[in-house]
């Protein structure tokens, strides 16, 4: 277990948000909108760590909107951001923090992680993030697998400077099942890392994984029209569920109808609780599983990877559809083969949502670099970007793309203040977070011992205890 987490943990499971669910006060029977069961049975009991009102001073600041200020302050208090200026006076009690040289950024939000569901070490005992029992396992929620104790975490937090992660089923099948958003915080429960209010998200994939992975069980879907076939079967079953409900829902009657929890998940897509990730690669797939959605009455929040995404960001554009992408990464499988490093630019200068994403317990921890991969491809191909707003594909474009925008990814007063300062300029390879903060309590501290998290993974190794 992490040393550091077991003073912590008890703070975070001390107590936590307004814990009841959309229908816990409903009764048995309709009417009421939401209310014929519960949709938020394992609700979150997050509560922020306390921390000290802190005032970082003389840096360069990034606020996650593409805005920036040099020399510039930040104050924050109650876990919120108080102020961010030119010039800030401390009132009495406030921790005074010169950072003269380095730099402020909002903290980092990863789209697309699997942390806990696959948790280092990386053993057959610790996969839990594929169900790979059938095309369509919507019924499954990737929270119900969150190891919270996976060292991956504290790297993240540590290396990366990152505040926030959507942990997501594996792309095997053609509905993975739900997504859910963290806090990346030290938790003994998953409910005590759970990002309060964030909306569910439901991972969908096409192209190569389900057809190799169902098409080698001599089943359907192993051709791409298979994939798109069941689909669209399964969006009509779900939508003859949601009639079903909300005729309900608005008259009532003597019995609801029969539950089924992925049918659960399905309305809550179509009726835009739940926001679709999907997996996907090539433009011409996208292109269609967007008229898909269209025809079936859903939205698809973003496509993760996205490889071919810049062939098609005027229709992206249009539909209001995102792309979270690597910079760099291709060439492993037919349909990640026709990349570009200047994707991510590409889609932004289009005027497409766009950002970056890691997929991978070691990405997570640079994804800072990975943007400056990308400002450098973009550069060579005459697509000028500022750092401030390269920051926006790490910070507020992903906050958008999980729902949570109102109350984080930016360094704007009354938001959370997940503040991350850096010992240099953070799109340098020789830089690293040097403080991090979550909700105003200071989680990481470089220059203190007692704020550098150990795992049991790292004892025994060189260098133990150094956050590598």
């Amino acid at each position: 277990m992490l040393a550091l987490a077991a003073g912590l943990a008890a703070c975070a499971d001390a107590g936590g948000c307004d814990t009841r669910s959309a229908g816990a006060d409903a009764p048995r029977k309709g009417p009421g909108a939401g209310k014929g069961y519960d949709h938020d049975p394992y609700p979150s009991t997050y509560r922020p760590y306390s921390g000290q009102p802190t005032l970082v001073t003389n840096v360069t600041i990034l606020d996650g909107e593409g805005g920036r200020i040099n020399g510039g302050s930040v104050l924050f208090r109650d876990g919120k951001i108080v102020e961010v200026g030119q010039t800030i006076t401390p009132a009495a009690g406030v921790t005074v923090i010169d950072g003269q040289g380095k730099w402020v950024t909002p903290g980092i939000i990863d789209v697309h992680s699997h942390l806990g569901d696959y948790p280092s070490p990386g053993v057959d005992a610790h996969s839990d993030g594929n169900e790979m029992t059938g095309p369509v396992t919507a019924e499954v929620w990737a929270e119900h697998s969150v190891w919270p104790q996976d060292p991956g975490f504290a790297r993240a937090l540590t290396n990366g400077g990152v505040t926030t992660l959507q942990i997501l089923p594996g792309s095997a099948n053609l509905m993975g099942g739900r997504s859910v958003t963290l806090k990346n915080v030290y938790g003994r429960t998953m409910q005590a890392m759970k990002f309060p209010g964030a909306p569910y998200g439901l991972k969908m994939a096409c192209g190569e994984n389900p057809k190799r992975v169902y098409g080698s069980k001599g089943r359907m879907p192993s051709t791409r029209m298979g994939n798109i076939a069941v689909d669209r079967a399964t969006w009509l079953r779900a939508k003859d569920y949601d009639r079903k409900w909300d005729k309900y829902e608005k008259d009532g009657g003597d019995e609801a109808p029969t539950r089924d929890i992925a049918m659960d998940t399905l309305r809550g897509v179509l009726d835009g609780e739940i926001l679709v990730h999907n997996h996907c690669y090539r433009a011409d797939e996208m292109a269609i599983v967007m008229d898909m959605a269209q025809e079936m009455g859903y939205k698809v929040t973003a496509f993760h990877h996205a490889v071919e995404s810049y062939k098609i960001a005027d229709l992206l554009k249009a539909r209001g559809v995102c792309s979270a992408v690597w910079a760099d990464w291709y060439g492993f499988k037919m349909e990640s083969y026709d990349a570009v490093g200047e994707n991510l630019a590409i889609l932004d200068r289009q005027g497409a949502c766009a950002m970056i994403h890691s997929d991978d317990a070691n990405g997570i921890q640079r994804l800072n670099q990975e943007v400056a991969k990308v400002i450098a491809s973009a550069r060579r191909a005459g697509i000028a970007v500022t750092p401030e707003h390269a920051w926006t594909w790490l910070g507020i474009n992903p906050a958008r793309a999980l729902g949570i925008d109102r109350v984080t990814g930016s360094l704007k007063a009354g938001k959370m203040a997940d503040v991350v300062l850096w010992n240099g300029d953070p799109f340098s390879v020789y830089t690293r977070p040097e403080k991090v903060w979550v909700d105003g309590a200071l989680l990481y501290d470089a220059n203190n011992p007692r704020l550098r998290p150990v795992s049991d993974f790292e004892l025994g190794q060189p260098g133990e205890g150094d956050v590598k």
